[in-house]
């Protein structure tokens, strides 16, 4: 079995064992931990991207494809999203959610690993993740593949976790991140990969909002804004590319 150590070293193929094996319990996992949060932080993550209705928008680690939907519900019908993730069963739900939804003409997902995207450079008007970039093994080079395939003018949006810094909350909030959630996770998702220990243990290894701000400007993009939300549990980042 593949070791927490071993899953924090964000070597492509642990990553996709895990996503995989979690798979089908995601999207309620997602609601019942986050308390139902998630929606309304995809929502948020949406609207400061400044999305034309006319937009290419690009989600990378789309997991089951839920920020995509969230786009598309800002575009209209020259508008359109693409869903890319590397691991498999992810693309494979993500269509089925599509389908069921009657989706699949506005929303394209595939399997592509975000160190390699298979897209042009400056091919979206806005390249975005939700919870995924933490996980990519060479966070630099997949801001940069991100940054790539943006076109000039346009946004690179990243929503992921941070640490809150209220004293009193970030008490309370670390006993049911490091706790509570990884209990309940472990329950439910039966996952031989303890998922759902690797999270907490990556979001406390991963940098703040201000470091990954500079991550960001590292890569060539400006005036990135910082948008915390929740007493800090997320943080929405947007960055412009010249």
């Amino acid at each position: 079995m593949v070791t927490q150590t071993e899953l924090l070293t964000k070597k492509g193929a642990y990553i996709q064992q895990m996503f995989g094996s979690i798979a089908r319990v995601y999207d309620l996992l997602n609601t019942i931990l986050s308390f139902n949060f998630d929606k309304s932080w995809r929502r948020f993550a949406v609207k400061v991207s400044d999305v034309s209705p006319d937009a290419r928008v690009l989600d990378v680690c789309t997991g089951t494809g839920d920020l995509a939907i969230e786009y598309s519900k800002m575009l209209n019908t020259n508008g359109r999203v693409v869903g890319s993730d590397f691991c498999y069963e992810m693309v494979r739900l993500a269509d089925q959610k599509l389908r069921k939804r009657g989706l699949v003409d506005r929303i394209r997902v595939l399997e592509a690993d975000t160190l390699h995207l298979p897209f042009r450079d400056n091919s979206f008007q806005v390249s975005a993740v939700a919870f995924g970039i933490r996980n990519v093994s060479d966070l630099k080079a997949g801001i940069g593949e991100m940054t790539r395939i943006t076109a000039p003018g346009g946004r690179v949006v990243i929503l992921e976790f941070s640490q809150p810094t209220n004293p009193v909350f970030k008490l309370i909030y670390y006993f049911y991140f490091k706790k509570i959630l990884p209990f309940i996770g472990r329950l439910i998702s039966r996952s031989r990969f303890n998922a759902y220990s690797y999270l907490p243990s990556s979001v406390l290894n991963f940098p703040d909002r201000f470091g990954l701000r500079k991550e960001m400007e590292g890569c060539g993009l400006k005036d990135v804004k910082i948008y915390p939300r929740t007493l800090g549990i997320v943080t929405v980042h947007v960055g412009q590319k010249p």
